[in-house]
């Protein structure tokens, strides 16, 4: 009866009552805005701190409520065909069978030592995160990592803890990451990459956290390796082909690091590389046109459900900018503050921003929404910049890991087989241990005075 009443909802389910309620919020909460103003150091369009006012309420009906859903899809299309491609790619590298055969001699190579498997997974994918904010690439990567935790008897809880999980502690530490701390710190205007050296210190704790944590499970929920996913040929030696294929992926993930870094790439870019690197993987493992299409196709099939459910999550923000509340909610959370202690105040602007990340998922979107209106709060409570910086980073960072309106958790968490309550008991107190961890940094930020 006790795992009955702890189910949450079908993901689908969960998603559209989040769109609902955030459509009945527009007939509660008062509408209000900010004036925005484009900012040419951002490239971005800022709001304007103070200039909160009501304005006629414009509440989404239950009609418009579910018009948002294809909006939402419209609005993440660019996200959606990254999954399709880099999907559609991987479904390929898996077809040509190079990863059968990689993923056992990989094994055999730590032989008596595989669970450092975990700590190399995990520090590849916490990279991802550091360096590009890595969320919705990982979704394709997911059965890939199935059978890599399958042939070592680990579970998919695993698989989503040593990918998803600490990609997004690497996101919410990071030093460097442009899409989080880069467009936090231009917004607050703050030096870029300033306090890089401090934010490096708590990054290697928090992922010492994430990655002892997930060894630990892994070792205590550990079975036999599943012979289920044996299939011909993965007995077989790595052949020189199977190299050249690696090396493709590896250098494509090179290629998109610096398009991000230094070409000014985004998601549509990036779509292309990976959709260029499967065919040529394909034609490399001789699957011949035909049979290199057919690859995409199942991979698109495959991927179709975690592309709905990024749709979805967006919608909820959707129907929020439509109702009008969203600046409402922003000035509601961080008004309260100006009458705290520094160091109380600058606490709860971790909780403020975990808050304000529910209904607003995109840390990039949060951060030119929520800096400005932090900026002259911090001024006047003689807090420096850099802190508030600080805050925005663990407070929507770190809620990427548990929150439900997270798009590409929740396409993870579906592809891996892996309920979202389930996630919940496993990452919540993390998720807890890396809030305080985070509370401890702003806490010697405010002692030394980091700028």
């Amino acid at each position: 009866m006790s795992e009955k009443r702890l189910r949450v909802p079908h993901p689908l389910v969960l998603l559209t009552g989040c769109v609902i309620l955030a459509a009945a919020a527009s007939y509660v909460l008062p509408a209000g805005e900010f004036d925005r103003r484009y900012d040419d150091a951002t490239a971005r369009t800022l709001v304007v701190p103070g200039t909160y006012h009501a304005v006629d309420p414009d509440p989404v009906n239950l009609f418009d409520a579910m018009v948002a859903l294809p909006m939402g899809m419209a609005d993440a299309s660019a996200v959606i065909f990254l999954v399709f491609l880099i999907g559609g790619a991987f479904t390929v590298v898996d077809e040509s069978g190079t990863l059968r055969r990689a993923i056992p001699s990989l094994i055999r190579a730590l032989r008596g030592r595989d669970i450092l498997i975990v700590p190399v997974v995990s520090l590849f994918f916490a990279t991802g995160g550091v360096v590009q904010n890595m969320q919705e690439e990982i979704i394709p990567l997911i059965p890939v990592l199935m059978l890599l935790v399958a042939r070592l008897g680990f579970t998919p809880m695993v698989a989503v803890a040593m990918s998803a999980g600490a990609a997004f502690v690497g996101s919410a530490f990071s030093p460097i990451n442009p899409f989080q701390v880069q467009i936090a710190q231009k917004a607050a205007e703050v030096e870029p990459l300033s306090g890089g050296l401090f934010r490096t210190v708590f990054l290697v704790l928090a992922l010492v956290v994430w990655i002892g944590a997930t060894m630990r499970y892994a070792k205590a929920t550990r079975g036999a390796a599943q012979g289920a996913v044996e299939t011909a040929g993965e007995g077989d030696p790595m052949t020189g082909r199977d190299g050249l294929v690696l090396g493709m992926v590896a250098a494509t993930f090179g290629l998109m690091v610096v398009g991000l870094r230094s070409w000014g790439w985004d998601f549509d870019q990036m779509s292309a590389a990976f959709f260029i690197m499967g065919i040529l993987v394909g034609l490399v493992s001789r699957m011949g046109v035909t049979g290199t299409a057919e690859a995409y196709v199942k991979g698109f099939r495959e991927l179709a459900y975690a592309a709905l459910l990024i749709g979805f999550a967006r919608a909820i923000s959707t129907v929020l900018e439509q109702g009008l509340i969203i600046d409402t909610i922003v000035n509601a959370m961080f008004t309260p503050l100006e009458d705290l202690p520094r160091l109380a105040s600058a606490l709860g602007m971790i909780v403020g921003q975990a808050l304000i990340h529910v209904p607003v998922p995109s840390v990039s979107g949060q951060a030119v929404l929520t800096m400005p209106v932090l900026v002259p709060l911090a001024d006047l409570l003689g807090l420096s910049r850099q802190v508030i910086v600080l805050a925005y980073q663990y407070g929507a960072g770190l809620c990427d890991i548990v929150t439900p309106t997270n798009g590409a958790l929740m396409a993870i968490l579906a592809s891996a087989g892996v309920r979202y309550e389930h996630w919940m008991r496993f990452a919540g107190p993390l998720y807890l241990a890396l809030v305080a961890l985070g509370g401890v940094s702003i806490a010697v930020a405010i002692a030394i005075g980091l700028q």
